[in-house]
């Protein structure tokens, strides 16, 4: 369980889900300001906790103010997106959101159709991507044994938004980014004006 101190510190706080290295990590700087929790199944991320997220159980209901989770949900089983979704919902006050950046397989299906599986995408800092990475998990570190990184599921806009909306959020706007990703992000109260979604999802670099 974490300390009630952290849970009650009056500091924005942020569950970074999945969040890998702290080498690797890249924020928007929307967060910058603000008190990151880090969550990682593999103890070798060093993250402030240790846990998958499906079971937040060590963190309070209504405890944080946002949940940021970057290519983090596609390495889940299906039938288990519902439940880490709901989990973020819990851990977030009322006023809170989450963001949630997921491949977008409707887009990387034209790199199959076309014929250029094993293509190059982008570069990242691990090394070049290819359409079956997006797809499947990023092969050199499956290769290396870190098989937490293999992709079990996968998303188009529609179905993103519609687990969501199960989950229990009450306003989703998912938005198409160029670099083959779906990023969405999910209130947990209906907003009081028109528009905020999306000034959100501009704030944060989408």
């Amino acid at each position: 369980m974490l300390d009630k101190r952290t849970a009650s510190n009056k500091r924005r706080a942020f569950i970074n889900a999945g969040c890998g290295p702290k080498a690797n990590n890249r924020l928007p700087r929307y967060f910058s300001s603000w008190r990151q929790i880090r969550v990682d199944i593999d103890p070798d991320a060093k993250p402030d906790l240790v846990a998958s997220i499906t079971d937040l159980s060590s963190i309070p209901g209504g405890s944080v103010d946002a949940v940021w989770a970057a290519h983090c949900v596609e390495h889940l089983y299906l039938h288990d997106v519902l439940a880490a979704l709901s989990e973020f919902r819990r851990v977030l006050r009322k006023t809170g959101f989450a963001c949630i950046v997921v491949p977008d397989l409707q887009a990387i299906a034209e790199w199959i159709a076309t014929d250029r599986l094993f293509e190059t995408i982008y570069q990242s800092p691990a090394g070049p991507v290819t359409a079956h990475d997006m797809i499947w998990g990023f092969s050199p570190a499956i290769a290396a044994g870190k098989v937490a990184m293999a992709h079990r599921c996968g998303f188009t806009p529609t179905p993103f938004a519609e687990c969501l909306t199960r989950a229990g959020f009450a306003e989703v706007q998912v938005r198409r980014k160029n670099s083959l990703e779906l990023v969405a992000v999910a209130l947990c109260q209906k907003s009081k004006r028109e528009g905020l979604r999306g000034e959100l999802l501009t704030e944060l670099g989408f």
